[in-house]
């Protein structure tokens, strides 16, 4: 298995995102307006220092049909060219994982147990699907995703533009295989992501409580093992 895959697959899993029902008004694309969109993710890249939310996450499996549930928090920041993602699962069960120059690390704090996936040479490529809406500029979406416009919608208040997006990498193809994201394009935030498996599993993603280029405290996300910390490497 690729370390694309490996990733991506590691991080759907932890990312197990919860749909919530919003009240909301959805407008036909015009033509010309995802360029138009793009161009606003590109000025909003440049602006975004970091984000940080909280988060309820979901995942459906049809199989047994269940749904699994976790909240938490996350952010986002940039480090010169490069993203800091950090995430802190507080329910059912803590665990925190982060992503840094390329290395994804999960961390399990009831076995004391570390899993780390490296890139490999693919961090531009899991810079962009990790980082998804959340400073993201609208070329590097273009660059590995095949994009549709689905037109505006309205979130919580919040104008946002529903895109829907299909993997340009087969190996990330192969866990999933199209997603949709609500992007406040103006600051480059996504309200909202659904993930999409050929299982025909599926994940959504809410973000609230938004913190835009604000302080952020980034003590609760630190990953704090021992010698005797169980560590899985990939």
């Amino acid at each position: 298995m690729s370390s694309i895959r490996r990733i991506t697959s590691l991080f759907l899993v932890s990312a197990a995102f919860l749909g919530l029902s919003f009240a909301s008004a959805v407008a036909q694309p015009k033509p010309g307006h995802l360029d138009e969109v793009l161009r606003k993710m590109d000025a909003a890249s440049l602006k975004f220092q970091v984000a940080e939310a909280t988060f309820q996450w979901d995942l459906y499996e049809k199989v047994v049909k269940q749904t699994t549930s976790q909240n938490g928090t996350i952010y986002f920041k940039k480090d010169g060219a490069k993203t800091v993602m950090g995430a802190k699962i507080i329910s059912p069960t803590t665990r925190i994982l982060e992503y840094r120059d390329g290395v994804l690390r999960l961390y399990d704090p009831g076995t004391d147990h570390l899993t780390v996936v490296t890139s490999k040479g693919n961090q531009a490529q899991m810079e962009s699907f990790l980082t998804l809406g959340f400073g993201g500029s609208g070329k590097d979406l273009a660059k590995s995703w095949n994009i549709s416009d689905l037109g505006e919608e309205t979130i919580n208040g919040v104008e946002t533009v529903k895109l829907d997006l299909v993997p340009k990498d087969p190996a990330i193809r192969n866990n999933c295989t199209h997603m949709t994201i609500w992007v406040d394009a103006v600051r480059g935030i996504s309200l909202k992501q659904s993930f999409y498996m050929p299982s025909e599993d599926y994940r959504t993603a809410v973000y609230s409580n938004i913190k835009y280029n604000q302080g952020v405290d980034t003590k609760p996300y630190q990953i704090k093992t021992d010698p005797k910390t169980t560590v899985d490497q990939h």
